[in-house]
């Protein structure tokens, strides 16, 4: 059926702040299925409150509404969408892409008789599958009726009826909550005194106070399928994915690999037919769905955990492991057109209807940040705690494995090897029983320590397969022990490299030899990285995209052009500190790149974001963000340059090796953005240009700790150099405590110095963001905190403008950001934090990169200001080329989301280390908002060290 020619304007709900279990994955998706509707010629509206989001920037939708993601704000934006001449009437609705949020929201507008009321149409699902799959018994009596198999359950919705659920299927017992997401109040119930407490926690999660009391099938293996089905109900399997880690760990949490590796091919037909028949029975949709299954390893039993009738976390992992754009076709089936209708989009000759096939492997490692969830029960389960994830791609699972460990940026030099490793066997096996974020790490140092790969299995339940192919790496490593860097056979150099091992590992393992050595002496063997092209049907068709992955073999498909061209640095995983504004900023520049006539080469590894969508660079390599990739694709390309200004502190860990090796660098030299990291020499900037700064000192240990901070004066705030999202800063009060501070800070990052400065107390905290292209500097805009210093500007309500700061103030403000811009010879953007106290501005830091707040200004005022940044940086243009009109009545409000529900054990303190994990826009018209004044009243209550 071609698409239906009523649908002429579709209303987008995003996912709103990123939070623990609904991350920027949804914003690929949305993004994704705003630009297939466009090509339609279908007007794109979209709702969200996240200002961070490529997916709220006019680059994506025709009508952004950066509103709170309710009921009453899509009445507004419908009845606005009538009374408008200037506006088409939204005839659909599209909730298949905003995550959880937004089906809910969807589902709440149907049963308010919004959609009626508005004569919208919902479109990629039924309002109606979305209560068959979120409702537990719902789901449990479908499965019973089709024949699928599912665990022993019961529902309850008191404590009497959980009690008698728990006593009639007996334990251990898993408890889940309806209607929640990333499994809050989900958990294991191992014996009978532990009950109580969890289902209340279950109850409580749950929006209609309803929970599913399940006998837990602990150790059986776990695996989801994605599939995608059109109103002719013809369903395809775009990806089947295998959990390394067996059930009773969230997906979200496990380490998964696609395709499945351990699965039998009668066991995948029939995960298959159980998939399609479940996809056709929650209702008559043409959208994309995903399916988990578990499957009992003694027999081949399979039962159905879940369905969701919408893209997911694993639909965003299935598009970019298979490059099939899951997100971009259920938009085109949403809106009425059969898969044999769409192209393929990477042939671009044969249909959409055809299931993928890779022939290489995909393994995806999540990222957590429990160091900043102090007391957090670390131990993981139902409740998802991870914060982000990375993707690797090889041609075997152990080469992927070992690369998804390098894109983590946790400082490994992929899996052990690298001086890192745990020696304490108790230590080890704790963690192999109880899995926490390290014990990937943990199984290896085992192995290397001895312990038998049996008694690994028994206790972790992970399958044999996976287990002997770590096992493989431990005794490469004990071979190579027996050789010197210039008597290492060739052939056993290359399994080396295609078993994953980087130059750093090897370097270690070798001893007495450092990275460059081993790079050196691998190149004049001739053992080169080769690019191999992501093609969806292993080389069966030519493939027209250019996304590549590297491995070690004879054919290199990556063939560079003669075009001049640059590379952007992406920013890796996300996490606290480092989220999906980075990414926006990077999508900016790969499109400003492309604009000034370079080709713009992407490098990153983060399958959640816009940046690694195959169709955003010219060319995608999808690949760790680790010295010795980014040094091979430059080998390779040979840009003009590289832009590390615009991925976090991951790209701007690389300035230094890049100016190092005559690699230049986009923007602001290595050298002047050094001079902003490094405490001392900024501090004699300031000193020179007469601008105030706080009191501080350098110090190496604890002795010179105390030393300093009794001469700066207590209170001091405590930080290593060289981080992002305040990691390891605290604030003191005294010796005894500064003492403890140091020694965990250069136990956590050895060989770093601790800066020490005078903390203001009770100052006011404020920024500025401002574009300078070494001649003229163009304030973005200076945003006023409403919390004291003190609170990490990322978890601060932040005012765009400044709303009780004197015009003596702002003026200081403008003129020390113009100062140091102009000291630093900044080309592109520069980030200032001041505190103010008694009138006095002082500046506490300065940061020549893109930063958290440009996306908010960009949206609050409606200006394309990383796209004017970057091609100031490229050298394309000036300021003055640029005619800069703000648009804003009132004022904006950034407004920090934490996760904290899903660590009930930590209390909500905030200090100098970062905690929030996404942020909103919130727009008053004047500081007499009574949600304004509620902040300002409750503006300290949180602050604490």
């Amino acid at each position: 059926m071609p698409k239906d020619t009523s649908i002429r304007s579709v209303l987008i709900i995003g996912s709103g702040p990123i939070i623990i279990g609904q991350a920027c994955e949804f914003d690929y998706s949305g993004s994704q299925a705003a630009l297939s509707l466009k090509e339609e010629g279908i007007t794109v509206s979209i709702i969200n409150s996240n200002p961070a989001t490529i997916m709220t920037d006019k680059v994506i939708g025709d009508h952004v509404y950066l509103r709170p993601l309710t009921v009453d704000s899509i009445e507004v934006i419908l009845q606005e969408h009538i009374d408008s001449a200037d506006l088409p009437r939204i005839d659909a609705v599209l909730p298949t892409m905003g995550g959880q949020t937004a089906l809910n929201l969807c589902k709440e507008a149907e049963e308010r008789g919004v959609w009626e009321k508005y004569g919208v149409k919902v479109v990629g699902v039924d309002v109606a599958a979305i209560e068959k799959t979120e409702n537990r018994e719902a789901f449990r009596q479908l499965m019973v009726d089709i024949g699928v198999g599912v665990a022993q359950s019961k529902i309850a919705n008191s404590f009497l009826e959980g009690k008698e659920a728990a006593q009639e299927i007996g334990y251990p017992l898993v408890i889940r909550p309806s209607y929640t997401l990333g499994g809050s109040g989900g958990g294991f119930v191992h014996k009978k005194e532990e009950f109580d407490a969890a289902l209340k926690r279950g109850l409580e999660a749950s929006p209609t106070h309803e929970v599913l009391v399940e006998k837990a099938v602990l150790g059986w293996k776990e695996y989801e399928l994605e599939l995608l089905r059109d109103s002719n109900d013809n369903v395809i399997i775009i990806c089947s994915i295998e959990n390394f880690d067996p059930m009773g760990i969230h997906t979200g949490d496990s380490i998964t690999v696609a395709p499945a590796m351990t699965l039998s091919d009668r066991c995948y037909q029939d995960m298959r037919n159980q998939a399609i028949k479940m996809m056709r029975a929650i209702g008559n949709f043409a959208g994309g769905c995903n399916v988990q299954f578990s499957v009992n390893p003694a027999n081949d039993e399979i039962i159905a955990i879940e369905i969701n009738p919408r893209v997911s976390r694993s639909s965003a992992l299935a598009s970019k492991a298979t490059g099939y754009p899951i997100a971009k076709i259920a938009a085109k089936l949403a809106i009425g057109y059969n898969l044999d209708e769409i192209e393929n989009q990477i042939t671009k000759t044969t249909s959409a209807y055809f299931e993928p096939t890779l022939d290489y492997v995909i393994v995806k490692v999540p990222r957590w940040n429990f160091d900043k969830f102090k007391g957090a029960n670390k131990e993981l389960g139902l409740q998802m705690k991870s914060v982000g994830e990375v993707m690797a791609i090889g041609r075997t699972f152990i080469e992927a494995l070992q690369k998804a460990c390098q894109s983590l940026e946790i400082n490994r030099a992929g899996l052990g090897a690298d001086g890192r490793q745990v020696r304490n066997i108790e230590e080890i096996m704790d963690g192999l029983e109880h899995a926490s974020w390290n014990r990937l790490f943990l199984i290896k140092d085992a192995m290397a320590m001895g312990v038998p790969l049996e008694s690994i299995r028994k206790v972790t339940k992970i399958d044999k397969w996976f287990l002997n192919q770590i096992q493989e790496l431990v005794l490469l490593e004990t071979e190579l022990k027996r050789y010197s860097l210039n008597n290492i056979p060739q052939d056993f150099f290359v399994t080396l490299k295609q078993k994953g091992f980087s130059d750093v590992q090897i370097a270690w393992l070798l001893g007495n030899v450092t990275e460059d050595e081993v790079y050196d002496r691998r190149k004049a063997l001739g053992i080169n990285r080769v690019y191999k092209m992501v093609d969806t049907c292993a080389a069966e068709f030519p493939a027209k995209t250019p996304y590549y992955y590297s491995t070690f073999e004879e054919e290199n498909e990556s063939k560079p052009s003669d075009r001049k061209k640059v590379i952007v640095l992406g920013s890796g995983p996300n996490r606290i500190g480092q989220g999906i504004e980075f990414d926006y900023s990077c999508v900016h520049g790969l499109l400003a790149a492309k604009e000034s006539g370079f080709e713009a080469i992407m490098v990153n590894c983060n399958p959640e974001t816009v940046s690694t969508d195959f169709n955003m660079a010219d060319k995608l390599y999808f690949e760790p963000v680790f010295w010795e990739h980014v040094r091979e694709i430059i080998d390779l390309e040979k840009p003009e340059g590289v832009i590390v200004q615009l991925g976090g502190q991951t790209a701007l860990k690389m300035a230094e090796k890049l100016t190092e090796k005559g690699i230049k660098i986009i923007g602001t030299s290595f050298e002047n953005m050094d001079i902003a990291e490094d405490r001392g020499r900024f501090s004699d900037l300031l000193k020179e240009l007469n601008i105030p700064y706080p009191k501080y000192g350098v110090a190496e240990n604890a002795e010179e700790a105390i030393v300093v901070a009794n001469e700066v004066g207590y209170p001091v705030l405590v930080r290593p150099s060289y981080v992002l999202g305040g990691q390891g800063m605290s604030i003191v009060i005294n010796d005894e405590d500064l003492e403890k501070a140091v020694v965990k800070l250069l136990g956590d990052l050895p060989g770093n110095r601790v800066l020490i400065d005078h903390f203001l107390d009770r100052a006011e905290e404020a920024e500025s963001d401002s574009i300078s292209d070494g001649e003229d500097v163009h304030i973005v805009g200076m945003m006023e905190h409403i919390e004291p210093a003190g609170i990490h500007s990322g978890d601060s309500f932040a005012v765009l403008p400044t709303f009780s700061l004197s015009e003596t103030v702002t003026k200081a403000m403008e003129e020390y950001s113009i100062k140091i811009a102009k000291a630093l010879d900044v080309r592109g953007l520069l980030n200032i934090q001041f505190a103010i106290k008694d009138e006095k501005v002082y500046v506490i830091e300065a940061n020549p990169r893109a930063s958290r707040t440009v996306p908010f200004i960009a949206k609050a005022y409606d200006v394309p200001y990383i796209n004017i940044a970057a091609k100031i940086m490229l050298g394309v243009a000036k300021l003055k080329d640029f005619t800069i009109v703000r648009k804003l009545e009132g004022y904006a409000i950034k407004e920090p989301v934490f996760s904290y529900e899903k660590f009930p054990e930590v209390t909500k303190e905030l200090g100098p280390e970062m905690k929030s994990t996404g942020e909103a826009i919130r727009f008053i018209k004047d500081l007499e908002d009574p949600y304004f004044r509620k902040l300002y009243k409750d503006k300290s209550m949180y602050l604490s060290k």
